[in-house]
């Protein structure tokens, strides 16, 4: 599995979504799944599954399935 879909399977079970609708037009709000407790939970699991410490201005800049890869592409994860 390479890092898109390991991105894809934790938005998919945080938001608890089927995977198929997480494309780069997924944002937060955009559905009523992704709210702020949601959002926490998908902070969490990026962090783990990535090995990461998303900082505060990650956190609050991550809006979207696309943002999320652009910002951990600056944590050396490739996509």
């Amino acid at each position: 599995m390479n890092n898109e879909q390991k991105l894809r399977e934790i938005f998919a079970d945080a938001l608890q979504i089927d995977p198929e609708l997480v494309t780069n037009n997924l944002t937060y709000n955009g559905i009523p799944e992704w709210d702020s407790i949601a959002h926490m939970t998908l902070i969490a699991e990026i962090d783990d599954v990535f090995d990461t410490m998303l900082d505060t201005d990650d956190v609050l800049e991550l809006s979207s399935f696309a943002k999320a890869k652009e910002i951990l592409a600056k944590y050396d994860v490739q996509f």
